[in-house]
């Protein structure tokens, strides 16, 4: 994946915003849980959005700089009280789904929102925004 696609600030506003547009549609929620890193700035934003306070965060990494792990080498540490179906889990990109996949395994109760997904990685969250190309995204916090 040697080609890039740049994403500016802006774009990615208005993408989460219309996230938090689809969620309000679909639910009633009382928690977000964002995965670190990506997903805290769209939780951030959602949380506004929501009017949700209550905010907690799982800790995990699939990649080494721009190499993915193995879903075997994913570390997952979560801080993360009582989930139920008014929680939604929420990062920027669902990519192959491996962090997803996971994720379901821990909070089967959630739901699963990521701004942008990828063809791979669209069929493990409830909600996106956009489906993006098979090209490494580069975020605007990635420049």
């Amino acid at each position: 994946m040697t080609e890039k696609l740049y994403i500016s600030w802006e774009e990615f506003h208005q993408h989460a915003k219309q996230l938090a547009v689809k969620l309000k549609e679909n639910g009633q929620w009382n928690k977000i849980v964002a995965v670190s890193r990506g997903g805290l700035l769209p939780a951030g934003i959602l949380a506004y959005e929501l009017d949700i306070r209550n905010v907690e965060v799982v800790n995990m990494s699939s990649y080494d700089g721009d190499k993915q792990r193995s879903q075997n080498d994913i570390d997952i540490k979560s801080f993360v009280g009582e989930v139920d179906e008014h929680t939604i889990v929420i990062d920027d990109l669902s990519d192959t789904g491996n962090t997803f996949r996971l994720l379901r395994q821990e909070f089967p109760k959630a739901h699963f929102a990521a701004v942008y997904a990828k063809s791979k990685g669209k069929v493990l969250v409830d909600f996106y925004v956009e489906e993006m190309p098979d090209k490494w995204i580069v975020f605007p916090w990635d420049l």
